[in-house]
Parts: C-alpha cells; sequence; structure tokens
C-alpha cells in the first residue's frame, strides 16, 4: 500500500506538472489533506503547524505540497493547496459515499448487515471518550474548489488552506446523530484504539476565510441526511 500511494499521488503529481509546463497551463488546485499534520500537538490546527505525517498517504501529500511549491518557483505557476478534513455527505443521490474506510458509510453498512458499527476506542482524553474530527460536506468542499480556482486566476497564488468547519465531533456524537436521522438507535461495539489515530483533528479556518470569503454552511446533521438520502436511493452491493 504504501508504494501505490507513492506512484498515484507522487508519481502522478509529477506527470501533471509535466504535462501542464508541455501544453503551457499555469494555474492549479492541489488535492492537499489534514494528513500532512500527524498527530497535532494542539487544536485547532493552524497551517503554518508542524507537518508530521504518521502514514505514507500523509507523506505523499506533504510531497504534493512541496512539488506544487517548486513549480511555483521554477516554472511561474499558480497554484491553492487545500488540506481536507474529513469529508463526508453527497451532493446528490447519485453521488453518495459507500468506503468503507470512511465513518459514516461504515457505519450505514454495518447496520445493514444486522451488525454493531465499531467505535475503535473510547478512551481517548476527550468529552465522551471517541476520537474527534473536523467533518466538512462535500459540496462546501466543492465551493473551496470554485474559490481557490478563482485566486489562482486573479493573482500569481502560492498558498496553503485548511478546508473544514473549524468545530470538532466526536464518533459518538456522529453515530449519534446517525441514529436521529435515520429514527433508530444505533449501539456501537468498542473495540481497540487503531495505530496512528489522533484523538482530536480540527481546522483552523481563520485563513481561507479572510482570504477567500470562503466558510462551510453544512452542519454534521445536514452531512448525515444526505448520505443517508443517497444510500437510500443507491444502495451498495
Amino acid at each position: 500500500m504504501p508504494l501505490y500511494y507513492y506512484r498515484e499521488n507522487v508519481g502522478g503529481m509529477v506527470e501533471l506538472l509535466a504535462a501542464m509546463n508541455d501544453v503551457g497551463v499555469t494555474q492549479f488546485v492541489y488535492s492537499s489533506s489534514a494528513a500532512v499534520y500527524g498527530t497535532p500537538s494542539a487544536n485547532p490546527i493552524y497551517e503554518d503547524a508542524q507537518l508530521a505525517p504518521d502514514s505514507p498517504y500523509g507523506e505523499t501529500k506533504v510531497v504534493g505540497e512541496w512539488l506544487s511549491r517548486n513549480a511555483g518557483l521554477a516554472d511561474g505557476v499558480s497554484w491553492v493547496a487545500l488540506r481536507y478534513f474529513n469529508v463526508a455527505g453527497a451532493a446528490s443521490d447519485d453521488l453518495g459515499d459507500n468506503s468503507i474506510n470512511n465513518l459514516i458509510p461504515m457505519v450505514f453498512r454495518a447496520l445493514a448487515l444486522g451488525e454493531r458499527p465499531q467505535i475503535f476506542g473510547d478512551d481517548y482524553p476527550t468529552a465522551d471518550g471517541t476520537c474527534i474530527r473536523d467533518y466538512i460536506h462535500v459540496a462546501d468542499l466543492a465551493d473551496a474548489h470554485v474559490v481557490a480556482a478563482a485566486r489562482c486566476e486573479s493573482s500569481r497564488s502560492a498558498e496553503i488552506f485548511n478546508v473544514g468547519r473549524g468545530v470538532g465531533s466526536s464518533v459518538r456524537e456522529v453515530m449519534d446523530t446517525i441514529g436521529s436521522v435515520i429514527g433508530r438507535d444505533v449501539e456501537p461495539e468498542v473495540v481497540a484504539r487503531r495505530v496512528g489515530d489522533p484523538p482530536a483533528s480540527t481546522a483552523a479556518t481563520d485563513r481561507i476565510e479572510k482570504a477567500l470569503g470562503w466558510r462551510a454552511t453544512h452542519d454534521l446533521r445536514a452531512m448525515v441526511a444526505s448520505a443517508w438520502s443517497a444510500w437510500q436511493a443507491f444502495p451498495p452491493n
């Protein structure tokens, strides 16, 4: 798996930048990730926080930011990197998230199979003992790309922005919200922690709000409701 991430995210980025150079494309928005921060020393996380990725995926996203910066310095490319936090929800029913690695569809799948969804550890130093993440609706993320692209067009840009709500939600809060939306109790099974899961990760959004005038507009319930609507419309096999 590490080689896969390096091949796709680093090798693919090199190929993209080379192709851009060949045809004279001078602007792009890079999809980075909060994974570049690893386990943060403090929350919320600002863009100038230390980069300490603790996964191969996060490492490749750091390299992608380096490549973006160097393309700007060497070739005059205007770029913006967006560090996604936890993307959730669906912009339409035919664009649902069925990934078994993401919390909300993972819960839906477990319930559909008559199983108890799992919580990986409930002894973290948080209010309810479960991990806290900053969830961002995919439609808000799309809007962030639009304003980032406009930034690249209007000026010579070399900027990095967090993309989140600036609000943390715990795993248990997400499951409670799912239960409220679907109208049934969600009784999770607590299992051992996963290696590398930080207790909390929330975005500082001051920079993108001030520079681009962007702010997320969807709350957690809207994310869950849209994801549930998509799941019901197109249930995975």
